[in-house]
């Protein structure tokens, strides 16, 4: 008839739609983000956690990311002469050497100009809070303060009696910073990098401070010494001002400026950055340095951590500073991308370069940034990384995650979770898929069949909406599996489901056709009323899909290899599924709105045969897959 037709219609679209599944995606999701911000990582965007899995290449800062961003002063460069400065951290303890000998800043008049350069030409304070000496501002300006006061400088007295009239910011691209100072004499400062500095600069001064001839190449060689042994390089400048000089720009730092020294600093790797690094490479994941410091300054703290792959442990890989980029043709850029693991005096404008290099390879790339002009890099990355300590708001606001320890080891917890999450995602498809294709084919065959429907439109509602809830939502809080990032990143633009899933979800949902059908129909044979046949069919779909939870808490491990109790939602949620099973089958109310009927005891053993029969045929079928991949992977060649 046309109204069984149209209730065969209803029920088919009921039982083939998930309607359960938009909402536990969106759950999985947000649990994942939980679990990320447990971790330092707060994600902007829920798409985001998804992307996090798969990514492929990790485009990290250096300087308080892959290091400590705790800087301390170790070697200075002043009148032709090399000086060290002993003690760690922030604290003032310390002294200046000389060979091995204790000297006094006012012995040597270039080092007190160089120190005092550091200390005027700063934006940072220094002080002591509860007998601990903390840095508020910049952590590398935080260490020329520290240098400074360990030779007997006081900020506040040399403020004092040379207050700052005007200053030039820091900027990428100029890489170098400049303050105008009032005193005896009017005078300007600058600190910066080496390169910048230098090509401002047509003097030098002496040891007794006293203008000469600058050598360049007697400065660079200092330079790298202090790089090579992974120390990050300042260099210092000034010049006298007229008199009556009350701002200070750009125009006024192009030149005849007179180099004053340099200052080397360590900021050494992070312990947990060095693990992180070598948990990506085990992943799959290849972690690139991208980095406004000297190039050679670059490759000694990448050589350190471990970045290149290809170097030998220890040793600094080799680096492609940001005037060589520019250089480079797209295409050749794109091959440089590929190759290079360190990337050094870079601009914002050759990090977004980098990163669109890189995506025409197919590479999934994550971008950290911290400042205003890394906003477009951040943007373009498939994930953009924030600093949350030291990023400006612009950076945060284009990114797609933040982290709130500026720690690079914080942005391998993301991927791992992230991980995490898009195989719970597999996970709930793959075991939500095989009901729907289950309730599907019984609709279909009963059609075919001329036989009355074993499902109802109502009662697939019911199976849908309670397992959805009660048994698939567990699946968003199952455990990270072992060895996940021991695998390779997920090949971008893969399908959800491979042809392995597609034929687990087939015979799923062929052997829940054959249980539920089957059963229907012999329960009609032994004299069962239709209320009390479709109890049962909608009974081994419940149990089937519960016994079927268990095969899908791992797409590759038995429930045991994961251990019983590792996700007790599980058992909570097949437990809730039960207790609604019974209320569905023996409270008189449910039978009277879902058209069912109680059923015997006798009747629920079959039901829970079905089950178990699908549990055992799923865990036989993974047992063959893990055996016919180890025997694939023996029998490839070595390849030498």
């Amino acid at each position: 008839s046309w109204v069984a037709m149209f209730m065969a219609t209803v029920a088919l679209a009921v039982a083939m739609i998930p309607e359960g599944l938009p909402a536990v995606l969106t759950i999985t999701l947000a649990i994942g983000v939980g679990r990320m911000a447990q971790r330092h990582a707060i994600i902007r965007r829920l798409p985001a956690v998804e992307t996090l899995g798969s990514t492929t290449v990790i485009c990290s800062d250096k300087t308080g990311t892959l290091t400590r961003n705790e800087m301390t002063v170790q070697k200075l460069f002043a009148g032709g002469a090399q000086f060290d400065l002993t003690g760690v951290g922030y604290g003032p303890e310390g002294s200046l050497q000389q060979q091995g000998l204790a000297v006094k800043p006012g012995n040597h008049p270039a080092l007190l100009a160089l120190l005092r350069a550091g200390l005027l030409c700063n934006d940072s304070l220094l002080r002591e809070k509860d007998g601990h000496w903390q840095i508020e501002g910049d952590p590398t300006e935080g260490a020329l303060l520290v240098a400074a006061r360990k030779a007997g400088l006081d900020t506040q007295e040399a403020l004092a009696s040379a207050p700052r009239l005007d200053a030039v910011p820091f900027e990428s691209q100029h890489q170098y910073m400049a303050s105008l100072h009032a005193g005896g004499s009017r005078m300007i400062y600058m600190k910066g990098s080496v390169e910048s500095v230098l090509a401002r600069c047509s003097g030098a001064l002496d040891g007794g401070a006293q203008t000469v001839t600058l050598e360049p190449e007697v400065v660079l060689a200092q330079v790298e010494a202090m790089a090579a042994a992974g120390l990050r390089v300042l260099a210092f400048a000034q010049r006298p001002a007229s008199k009556d000089q009350e701002t200070l720009d750009h125009q006024d730092l192009a030149e005849e400026m007179t180099f004053v020294g340099l200052q080397g600093m360590i900021d050494p790797p992070r312990e947990e950055a060095i693990r992180a690094v070598a948990e990506c490479r085990d992943a799959g994941i290849r972690v690139k340095m991208i980095t406004g410091d000297h190039a050679v300054t670059a490759a000694a703290i990448a050589g350190q951590i471990g970045l290149d792959q290809r170097a030998t442990p220890g040793t600094a890989p080799a680096a492609l500073t940001g005037t060589q980029l520019a250089t480079l043709s797209d295409s050749e850029l794109t091959a440089a991308a590929n190759d290079t693991a360190v990337f050094a005096r870079v601009t914002p404008e050759q990090k977004l370069r980098l990163v669109q290099a890189l995506q025409t390879r197919g590479e999934v790339v994550a971008m950290t940034g911290d400042g205003v002009n890394d906003a477009p890099a951040l943007r373009r990355a498939d994930i953009g990384v924030a600093m949350g300590i030291t990023g400006t708001e612009v950076a945060k606001e284009a990114a797609d995650m933040v982290l709130t320890d500026d720690n690079f080891a914080t942005i391998a917890a993301a991927v791992e979770e992230g991980r995490g999450v898009f195989d719970n995602l597999t996970k709930f498809i793959t075991w939500i898929l095989a009901t729907n294709a289950g309730q599907g084919l019984v609709i279909v065959v009963a059609v075919l069949l001329a036989q009355p429907l074993p499902v109802l439109p109502v009662q697939a509602l019911w199976i849908n909406m309670t397992t959805a809830v009660f048994l698939g939502l567990a699946l968003a809080f199952e455990p990270k599996e072992p060895h996940l990032m021991s695998r390779p990143p997920r090949a971008p633009g893969s399908p959800i489901l491979n042809g392995e899933l597609a034929l687990r979800i087939a015979m799923v949902g062929v052997m829940l056709l054959v249980g539920a059908f089957g059963l229907f129909e012999w329960a009609l044979l032994r004299g069962a009323s239709e209320d009390q046949a479709r109890t049962i069919a909608v009974n081994v779909f419940a149990v089937g899909q519960s016994f079927y939870l268990l095969n899908c808490r791992s797409l590759r491990w038995s429930m045991f290899h994961l251990g019983l109790l590792s996700n007790p939602w599980i058992w909570a949620g097949i437990s809730t599924m039960m207790l609604a099973q019974l209320i569905f089958t023996y409270l008189p109310l449910f039978n009277r709105l879902f058209h069912t009927a109680p059923i015997a005891a006798f009747d629920w053993l079959p039901i829970i045969a079905v089950g178990l029969t699908i549990y055992l045929a799923m865990e036989l079928e993974k047992a063959y897959r893990r055996r016919s991949h180890v025997l694939s992977r023996s029998a490839r060649p070595v390849v030498r």
